[in-house]
């Protein structure tokens, strides 16, 4: 992307969007998910989605502009991944190169594989007042990279090739009320049809994303509309790109279109190392997955790619102090409004503002934070709930109605009797419910393993204490992850 202060904040997210999906866990070109890549943001050839050979040729979205932006200009940056198949050929005896699927030079295996060119055009800024269409033609080509051994001697070379790509973007303006709304559109046009889906994945533009910059003029979010724009905002439409404000929280010159539905000033979040390429990643599952890898399987995923090889070496290089920071940090969701509340009475919550404010912490000190014991106000075997004007805690007994979500398992609890064994409370504020059935043969068995099942408080109906309530103490309840309503279902 030009020098620009606005455009290189976003370039990190835009890069997370570029690859999004690239090269999915193990990251081995022998895993079957990753025969079939390049998920997001692909425009295909014309006529190749007809067929089922290719992804649709166009993606399109609308902005608003705020009023009074003429004669302003907006700058639109196209970016995308350019495929490069990578052909490993073995030097023989004869002088020719033979294609081979993997060649191990010195020990290290090289792989024939597909990679991709980062690929972005900048076009010139453009007054808003005026349509434009621009025709793009990105050339192909091919790359030569010797192998030789430790001697010195070549024994192969790579063979990379690169298809020609052409696309087309237009960009133009309507009114709509005191408002602009502004329309960018991009669209395959690779000429002659696709013969293959090998084909059609090489004429593709994958990943694909704009980034627009505004001179002289301010977008509007359609996530957060003003009461003034919420009328424009909502006869926005959009086709597999969705536009979010960007950059400094609180700037409006920059607007990211991607191909996955974002936030406004969506951020990296700060305790990530590195990029994992991997759908929906969490890194620390990640990358404690990737530490599981043998040998001979990191080796594998070495060869599969320059970004895999990063991605296993980060992870082999990671210390114990650098694997605890992926655990991030716990965050009140409701903690900034409530204090908002208290200082400004008779505020409306549903109008706080909570994008900026600084999380509270929690001093849980060198105890980690999921543990119960980092907060003395976390008491699963004594804490309660109150349901229907009836305090529930451990061992009182309820009746269960299951409503949330219920799934085929649920329904045999349905009007049972049940012990409470816990009530807790996860990050995001949500009360859980422990409960073991009271006529369950194996109920002494759920309370030693610390296994139970989980309901929403309005899925229950207080009916009073047990007995075993008023006798000798139960053990414990280990404290589980209550999003899974019952640890032992998966």
């Amino acid at each position: 992307m030009s020098p620009d202060s606005g455009i290189d904040k976003v370039r990190t997210i835009a890069d997370a969007v570029l690859y999004e999906g690239y090269l999915l866990y193990p990251y081995r070109a022998s895993s079957r998910k990753n025969q079939s890549r390049w998920q997001f943001g692909v425009l295909g050839p014309p006529g190749a989605s007809a067929v089922g050979l290719g992804e649709e040729p166009g993606m399109a979205m609308q902005c608003l502009l705020a009023p009074g932006q003429r004669p302003g200009s907006i700058t639109v940056h196209l970016r995308f991944l350019h495929l490069q198949a990578r052909e490993v050929q073995r030097l023989d005896a004869d002088g020719r190169f033979v294609p081979v699927d993997e060649l191990t030079v010195d020990g290290l295996s090289v792989l024939s594989w597909d990679e991709a060119v980062e690929r972005e055009i900048t076009l010139p800024a453009h007054a808003l007042a005026d349509p434009v269409e621009t025709l793009l033609e990105v050339p192909g080509g091919e790359d030569v990279e010797p192998l030789s051994d430790s001697r010195g001697h070549v024994v192969g070379r790579v063979l990379r090739r690169r298809w020609p790509l052409a696309a087309r973007v237009a960009m133009h303006t309507t009114a709509d009320g005191d408002f602009l709304r502004l329309s960018v559109s991009v669209d395959n046009q690779h000429p002659g049809p696709a013969e293959n889906k090998d084909a059609a994945i090489r004429s593709s533009l994958i990943g694909a994303h704009l980034v627009l910059k505004a001179q002289g003029a301010d977008f509007v979010s359609l996530l957060e509309p003003s009461d003034e724009a919420s009328g424009a905002a909502t006869r926005c439409s959009q086709r597999r790109c969705w536009p979010v404000l960007a950059g400094a929280p609180g700037a409006t010159d920059v607007v990211l279109g991607a191909p996955i539905i974002l936030y406004d000033y969506p951020e990296v979040a700060e305790q990530s190392p590195g990029a994992l390429f991997d759908g929906t990643e969490i890194d620390e599952i990640l990358t404690l997955r990737v530490m599981t890898l043998t040998d001979e399987e990191k080796a594998e995923a070495r060869a599969t790619d320059p970004l895999a090889r990063a991605i296993i070496d980060r992870c082999d290089d990671m210390s114990a102090a650098d694997l605890q920071q992926l655990h991030g940090i716990l965050r009140d969701p409701h903690a900034a409004a409530l204090v908002e509340a208290v200082e400004t009475p008779f505020t409306d919550l549903r109008d706080a503002d909570l994008r900026n404010a600084e999380p509270p912490s929690f001093g849980t000190g060198d105890v980690p934070w999921w543990d119960p014991e980092a907060d003395a106000d976390v008491q699963p075997g004594t804490d309660a709930v109150v349901i229907d004007g009836v305090p529930v805690a451990r061992g009182s007994l309820v009746r269960v109605h299951p409503s949330r979500r219920a799934d085929a398992q649920d329904l045999f609890f349905a009007d049972q009797v049940a012990r409470v064994t816990a009530v807790l409370s996860d990050v995001d504020g949500a009360v859980h419910v422990a409960l073991v059935l009271v006529d369950d043969p194996a109920a002494d068995l759920h309370d030693w393993y610390g296994r139970y099942f989980y309901f929403a408080p309005d899925e229950l109906e207080p009916l009073g204490v047990s007995a075993s309530a008023e006798g000798p103490a139960q053990p414990e309840p280990a404290k589980p992850d209550p999003v899974q309503r019952e640890e032992s279902r998966s």
